[in-house]
């Protein structure tokens, strides 16, 4: 018995595949063209290999003290010097990344999560719901991230649970705005009312149409949320209410730094040029990607 032959692909279909095609063709081209965006690539590639790689590249250990090189410059041994313990600043720079890469991974993963929730929660339910959500948010983003850090410390102690918490509690709120806002817009497309007419329930309608359209915004604010997320831990462990000692961070290099910058200048620099890198690196590569998926908000290049 012979096989019916398969039904040819209709030219309708083709014609949306290579157009596709071609458009991932147009932004891959239009991304690598971008000089900004390809520095944001490399500098954000170079911070998560240096973060998670920091055991094999570090040329000491990070607390190893060496007291007959303390507060020496930059040599061959030391090539970001070492501070009034001897210990080795480029080790502990390369350690403290990976400090700031887990908070800014669990910190900016778990706000980006409960913000999309709550602001689709805020854009799709009832007024009075939307009016509770937005006056939370707007009272957790009242509190300045030191004020509200200072008074946690004070009841909890410092570490670096208090950090994380402190980074979620007060991200959050920049996440739901922005998926209140698209929800809101969606909520009354046509797509919406047809599957509303068909009986379908809140929670489906809200995570398998309306999220899919939200995600992408989210995660371009993500991208240049990191940056914040960073400085946020890099401050408050320069404050002392962050990363306890002896353990590695940016902040508490630049709080070592700064009581000794008037014999040595070189932990301060060393402990600012990764923080000023990544925030570089993240803000032109979340740049790159809004211009890139949303052409009505670029720089008009």
């Amino acid at each position: 018995m012979s096989v019916p032959p398969s039904d040819p692909v209709p030219a309708e279909a083709l014609e949306l595949r290579e157009s596709a095609s071609r458009e991932r063709r147009e932004k891959l081209s239009s991304f690598l063209s971008d000089w900004q965006a390809v520095a944001g690539l490399v500098l954000v590639v170079a911070f998560f290999a240096s973060a998670i790689f920091a055991p094999w590249l570090a040329p000491y250990d990070p607390n190893a003290m060496d007291i007959p090189a303390r507060m020496s410059g930059p040599s061959w041994d030391h090539i970001a010097g070492t501070d009034q313990l001897g210990r080795d600043t480029f080790s502990r720079i390369l350690h403290g990344g990976r400090v700031a890469l887990y908070i800014a991974a669990i910190g900016v993963s778990a706000s980006l999560v409960v913000g999309l929730v709550l602001g689709m929660i805020a854009g799709y339910g009832p007024r009075w719901l939307d009016n509770l959500l937005l006056l939370l948010f707007d009272a957790v983003r009242s509190f300045p991230a030191v004020i509200l850090a200072l008074a946690t410390v004070a009841l909890t102690g410092p570490s670096l649970t208090v950090v994380l918490a402190i980074v979620i509690i007060t991200t959050i709120p920049s996440y739901a705005r922005v998926a209140r806002t698209a929800t809101m817009a969606l909520r009354h497309t046509e797509f919406i009312l047809a599957e509303r007419s068909l009986g379908a329930s809140t929670p489906r309608i809200l995570f398998h149409h309306v999220m899919p359209n939200v995600i992408g915004p989210l995660l371009i604010l993500a991208a240049m949320e990191v940056p914040v997320v960073v400085s946020i831990e890099a401050g408050l462990s320069f404050l002392g209410i962050g990363v306890l000692p002896p353990q590695a961070s940016w902040g508490t290099i630049l709080n070592e730094g700064y009581l000794v910058i008037r014999d040595t200048p070189w932990m301060v620099i060393a402990g600012g040029i990764p923080l000023i890198l990544t925030t570089l690196g993240f803000t032109f590569l979340g740049e790159a990607l809004r211009d890139l998926f949303d052409p009505r908000m670029g720089r008009g290049r």
